[in-house]
């Protein structure tokens, strides 16, 4: 008589597939909450005008709507991020916004870019463990 492993050989690994998958899934939730509250806060920063993100925007020199279209894209992605049906997109279009973060920052207003990389990195982390559930 055969047993259940015999028939079904992934069976036996089955519990270890679903603890990577749940470790994942808290890993996935973790970022995303953390990545939606650090937008939110950057967002609503922009959105409200503050002298800082007034001034940066200024020294960036494209003008202050560019201010109000990135402060958008940081809040609404931030909210999207949170409904796992939206959160790959909101992590594509965040993660494109970082881009262009880090490259304001190597090439035109200076500091470091460690931050838009962090963030760049949990979105692009979000987006590949958000792509493969799908």
């Amino acid at each position: 008589m055969t047993t259940q492993t015999e028939r079904f050989p992934l069976a036996a690994s089955t519990p270890a597939l679903a603890t990577r998958s749940r470790g994942l899934t808290i890993a996935t939730w973790v970022v995303s909450v953390a990545a939606a509250g650090m937008f939110l806060m950057a967002g609503s920063s922009k959105l409200s005008g503050a002298p800082m993100m007034v001034g940066l925007f200024d020294a960036i020199g494209v003008g202050q709507w560019f201010r109000y279209v990135t402060g958008t894209i940081e809040v609404v992605g931030a909210v999207a991020l949170l409904v796992p049906a939206l959160a790959l997109y909101a992590a594509l279009a965040l993660a494109a916004t970082m881009v262009g973060a880090v490259i304001t920052h190597l090439a035109i207003v200076g500091g470091s870019p460690a931050i838009p990389l962090a963030l760049l990195a949990g979105m692009a982390f979000v987006a590949w463990s958000r792509g493969s559930q799908r």
